[in-house]
């Protein structure tokens, strides 16, 4: 259509009729070139009779042109007039990502347009695109699938359309207890005496008996004398180092080099001097920690399991460099409580298993564990715990300071009550209860068994991650998409600035309710996205000469945390895995446990019993 003609049409369009055929003409020739869509075209998307009719067409070019792009990489003769996203053999992915853009809402701009800013001020939408413009030029754009967990189903969900379903295996409910039926009724019983909300900050309002209830579970649960609970453990983090570091004179924090982005917010919050160290490198940790004279306030910040690479650090190291050195120890426990350790108090515990085993009525520390040297820890009741909400444990004094100083715990509404008693009851079941941490370990070995067997290339690590390395960002997304709309599996692609560059990943995580069929649908299905798109395997990065510790020359082979003594592979009580459909089970005497722990605050009808609970 010409400009011109589009003049016929300004009476019943408010856009035509305020603008001229001369400045239509120049908004059809700005953005219009090297396939772009002209800035005319993109004014006709806000339209409200033009924008379907145009999401469709770009949806059918853009998977089109995918389409074009993935026969070049395969080196497959492309004929632009008989082939389409719609008959493609090739890309399974352009055609999801056509009928997602066909099918999509119109975007909040679309619908209400921002106006044009006049000339000669900031222009902080032109800003804004930039910015974005960068995300997607460098590969580090993330983009969020719909994925809709069904608590009856876990770890099956449902895509934006319900009748889809897809296996999820890259959820951090690693041991599914967003599902547990004891934890679902505790939070329904509570929600229904206490109501949604805490009604206000820890300070006015907000502080409850449960949320002192939920605090003296996790001291007992890390053997420290005191926790203090925040709305996230990314907030916990950051609070409790930047308080820390802010008030010790003259703190330096040493920090490891792979530290996840709430500690690294947290220390330079802080205002404290940094260092960082070579990641789980104790050498260059001591080398650094010479530097500094005795008397000068530090802190070791560190993790436990690193969520990316899955690898471990080494604690008790750490802790006899924190005391030859006068340093306290900060370890982030996030992705290993409810996970290791025989309570599930995470690595720390684990290190020391037997003793913890032995005493495990106990909240009195074991004296010189690995647990008892460490100063802070800090967790979360999102990840295994199923729930939301994260803590730091340690001295009754440093616990109070945090309490007293940090903006992020003072300054904000409390955790609801029904989600404060789930997460207190997923913990006392957890801590009964090591078979769900023993069958998703089984899990993990299986899965890394079976990708090793085909020569699916996984970063070697001792926990229960499993990192699928790509090493390039687009064919990740690529098989990552190819996973979803081919095989209905969910395997979120990572790359930078989660990982280095060259490093790009699927990251795995089995849980104790993967069935055994589900586990072989897995690998066949990456097995086929590795064929499908030519992706490097074993043998490949060995010949490259290795990276992210694929094929790195000379590596040891990696023992897991837990032994197989620890599973029960040896005296023969090791969890089965799950098969036929079968749905894993709940323990009778976790189920009793749990219930008792707060039937004086929420009982105000039938508990669930146990009998009800494995239904």
């Amino acid at each position: 259509m010409q400009v011109n003609s589009l003049l016929r049409y300004s009476r019943a369009c408010p856009f035509l009729g305020r603008n001229s055929a001369s400045s239509l003409n120049a908004l059809a020739q700005v953005g219009g070139s090297n396939g772009r869509a002209s800035a005319l075209t993109n004014k006709a998307a806000e339209c409200p009779m033009l924008g379907p009719q145009l999401r469709r067409g770009y949806a059918s070019v853009a998977g089109n042109r995918e389409v074009e792009e993935i026969h070049k990489k395969k080196d497959i003769a492309f004929d632009p007039a008989g082939t389409t996203a719609a008959k493609c053999p090739h890309a399974a992915a352009a055609r999801a990502a056509a009928a997602m853009g066909a099918q999509r809402p119109p975007k909040s701009e679309e619908v209400n347009p921002i106006p044009e800013r006049p000339a000669g001020t900031f222009q902080y939408e032109q800003f804004y695109q930039a910015e974005l413009d960068k995300k997607h030029k460098d590969k580090s754009y993330r983009y969020f699938n719909n994925i809709n967990r069904m608590a009856a189903k876990f770890p099956v969900a449902h895509t934006a359309n319900p009748a889809v379903e897809v296996d999820v295996w890259c959820s951090n409910d690693y041991l599914g207890m967003g599902k547990n039926p004891v934890v679902l009724d505790t939070m329904k019983r509570t929600l229904n005496k206490y109501g949604a909300g805490a009604g206000g900050t820890r300070n006015i309002a907000g502080n409850g008996a449960l949320h002192l209830s939920l605090e003296d579970e996790l001291a007992s649960l890390h053997r420290k004398q005191a926790a203090l609970v925040f709305s996230s453990c990314y907030v916990a983090n950051d609070a409790c180092l930047a308080t820390i570091g802010a008030k010790l004179p003259g703190c330096v924090i040493f920090s490891d080099a792979l530290n996840h982005a709430s500690m690294i917010q947290g220390v330079r919050h802080s205002n404290a001097k940094k260092v960082i160290w070579k990641h789980n490198d104790l050498a260059d940790l001591e080398a650094k920690l010479q530097q500094v004279p005795k008397e000068t306030p530090k802190i070791i910040a560190f993790e436990s399991v690193y969520s990316m690479c899955g690898s471990v650090a080494p604690i008790e190291g750490i802790c006899d460099l924190a005391e030859k050195y006068g340093a306290i120890t900060f370890l982030d426990e996030v992705h290993a409580v409810g996970m290791y350790g025989p309570s599930g108090a995470g690595v720390a515990e684990h290190l020391d298993f037997a003793a913890h085993y032995a005493t495990r009525e106990s909240s009195s520390p074991v004296p010189r564990s690995v647990q008892d040297r460490i100063d802070i820890i800090t967790g979360t009741l999102g990840k295994a715990y199923g729930v939301v909400g994260g803590y730091i444990a340690g001295s009754s004094d440093l616990v109070d300071v945090v309490r007293s100083y940090a903006p992020g715990f003072i300054f904000t509404t409390s955790l609801p009550p029904a989600v404060v008693a789930g997460a207190q009851v997923s913990i006392a079941y957890q801590k009964e209860c090591m078979s769900d941490r023993r069958l998703q370990q089984l899990n993990t070995r299986t899965v890394k068994g079976r990708f090793a067997d085909l020569g699916i290339p996984v970063v070697p690590n001792p926990s229960h991650i499993v990192p699928v390395l790509v090493g390039d960002a687009a064919l990740a997304k690529e098989a990552s998409d190819m996973l979803l709309a081919k095989h209905h599996i969910y395997v979120q692609s990572i790359n930078y600035p989660t990982v280095p560059v060259g490093e790009e990943r699927l990251r795995i995580t089995p849980t104790p309710g993967h069935t055994a069929e589900q586990v072989e649908h897995l690998v066949s299905s990456v097995d086929s996205v590795f064929n499908e798109l030519n992706l490097k395997r074993q043998a490949d990065w060995v010949a490259a000469g290795g990276r992210a510790g694929v094929g790195a020359p000379g590596a040891a082979p990696v023992e897991p945390i837990w032994s197989d003594a620890q599973l029960g592979l040896q005296d023969g009580t090791a969890p089965v895995q799950l098969a036929g459909g079968r749905q894993s089970t709940v323990t009778d005497t976790a189920v009793k446990v749990a219930n008792k722990r707060l039937t004086h605050l929420i009982d105000v009808g039938p508990r669930l019993g146990s009998a009800e609970a494995s239904a």
